[in-house]
């Protein structure tokens, strides 16, 4: 018998020592995310993994999956006691070791391995960690598989059994790496920054890129779990200004910057300007359809209204669907709908064929838009976004607000916009044109302004985003519109950045 899991216990304790820790608040839309030691601990991992074990058997699936772990200082001691309860279960566990997390999803196709446990908190500060888990490629799994996942975590109901084995693949980043570089090199000489805020992909991004032809400018490509520049996240602004200041100083084509895991970039122009990864998606999706006629698309709430109404995008007969944020929501949306690619604007990417294997890589991504720039060997990273419709947008921004609250705040702001909606009352001065309810909501008004309100689906966070096609006092309108809404409930905290 394992114990059941307590929802907290005091660390350097006989009982933390003795017994599971996991709060259930881990047990997020699409993944699982804790703080170490404060809201799960070791033995709490091990439930988890002897939980994963018994979920991968109740949906029939060969009990057999790829591991890996993200570089920080407790990664792998966590992955051992996640592997620890995959094997009680009984499942062959194949361990990669030091991964970023595609290398993980490309184990899943390369080792034809059905599912996948990656060890990683992705881009959350140091004391978190998390796993993002699968068990169909390249699927990872959705609010069902998770909250089936809890229930049995939560109650012990395990399913042990002799037959668990392990296998370590020696050398496994090489087999990764030659899968990416397997193309023809790029005609265009480019000068490229490769920027990794000295987290995982710092391990790899580097050779891949020079590999492809790049010139590689490094910046804090250093292995450092203690993240002693910035956390490395692309979405935020003290990395997006590193890669700035080092495109500036060398004179570079592009910088683009990976996050804590590897499956996500970030993109800064050969000016030094910040292009936000809807923006960087649109343009994607232009150089993509100009070669596959009719092209379907998948983008998330959060992204500019620029997919349905450029028209370089139209003319070439391009097709996009709006969905939920979230990697794994975005995933499966695009396996289904057969789409050539996804974009969400936090910068996770899924390709698929003949781009990808339809999961999410920083590195893909990074490849697709070096090989955008070979297409154009006449136009800078600056020229191809300059050729978009002018829009103002914002960064993302998240108001702190409790895992416990932060969904009930986002159901009252639907309600609220959806009553002003059936009055017909105005937004930021306009009566409102359009409502999308998918995903928290996304408010857009007669002149195309928009502004979007969620909640995060990984920390305790709410999201807003704000856009405007008219000016930059447009969107600082939205703004204002939205954060009034959210400033009559307590609940909602200070932001992590503002406009």
């Amino acid at each position: 018998m394992f114990p059941k899991p307590k929802s907290m216990l005091v660390p350097n304790t006989y009982e933390f020592e003795s017994g599971p820790m996991v709060k259930a608040t881990g047990f997020r839309e699409y993944d699982a995310r804790w703080l170490f030691e404060k809201e799960i601990n070791l033995m709490g991992i091990q439930a988890l993994g002897m939980g994963l074990g018994a979920l991968i058997t109740e949906l029939g699936v060969k009990q057999e999956i790829v591991t890996g772990h993200d570089f920080r200082g407790y990664s792998a001691s966590i992955k051992y006691a996640l592997i620890s309860g995959l094997m009680a279960a009984g499942c062959k566990v194949h361990d990669i070791g030091l991964a970023v997390t595609p290398m993980a999803y490309f184990a899943q196709f390369d080792l034809d391995v059905p599912c996948v446990a990656m060890v990683t908190a992705s881009h959350n500060d140091n004391g978190w960690t998390g796993v993002k888990m699968g068990a169909n490629r390249p699927l990872t799994f959705g609010p069902d598989e998770m909250t089936r996942l809890k229930q049995i975590v939560l109650n012990a109901d395990f399913k042990n059994k002799a037959g668990g084995s392990y296998q370590f693949h020696e050398n496994f980043p090489a087999r990764y790496i030659a899968d990416l570089t397997k193309r023809s090199k790029l005609k265009r000489k480019l000068k490229v920054v490769v920027a990794c805020g000295n987290g995982t992909a710092g391990a790899f991004a580097p050779g891949v890129m020079e590999a492809i032809g790049c010139e590689v400018i490094p910046l804090d490509t250093e292995l450092d779990h203690t993240f002693p520049k910035y956390n490395p996240n692309p979405e935020d602004m003290e990395m997006l200004h590193a890669i700035r200041d080092a495109v500036l100083k060398h004179k570079a084509d592009v910088g683009l910057g990976f996050d804590g895991d590897g499956d996500r970039c970030g993109v800064v122009d050969n000016t030094g300007e910040e292009i936000f990864a809807d923006k960087v998606g649109v343009m994607l999706a232009r150089d993509m359809s100009a070669i596959h006629k009719d092209a379907q698309f998948v983008v998330d709430v959060k992204s500019t209204g620029l997919f349905v109404t450029d028209p370089v995008l139209q003319k070439q007969g391009a097709k996009t669907a709006y969905w939920k944020t979230g990697h794994s929501y975005m995933k499966r949306r695009t396996n289904e709908m057969g789409a050539l690619a996804g974009f969400e604007k936090s910068g996770h990417f899924f390709f698929n064929k003949p781009f990808g294997r339809g999961y999410d890589d920083g590195l893909v991504s990074a490849i697709a838009i070096c090989e955008m720039l070979d297409r154009a060997p006449d136009k800078s990273m600056a020229d191809l976004k300059n050729a978009l419709p002018k829009t103002w947008s914002s960064p993302t921004m998240s108001p702190h607000c409790a895992d416990e609250a932060k969904y009930g705040v986002a159901d009252a702001v639907v309600k609220h916009f959806e009553a002003l909606q059936k009055k017909g009352d105005t937004v930021a001065g306009q009566k409102i044109r359009d409502l999308v309810t998918v995903n928290g909501v996304r408010v857009t008004v007669e002149d195309g302004s928009w502004g979007l309100v969620r909640a995060s689906s990984n920390k305790p966070e709410l999201v807003v985003v704000v856009e405007s096609p008219v000016s930059e006092a447009r969107m600082r309108d939205m703004f204002e519109a939205m954060d009034s809404v959210l400033r009559t409930h307590p609940e909602v905290g200070e932001y992590n950045q503002k406009i």
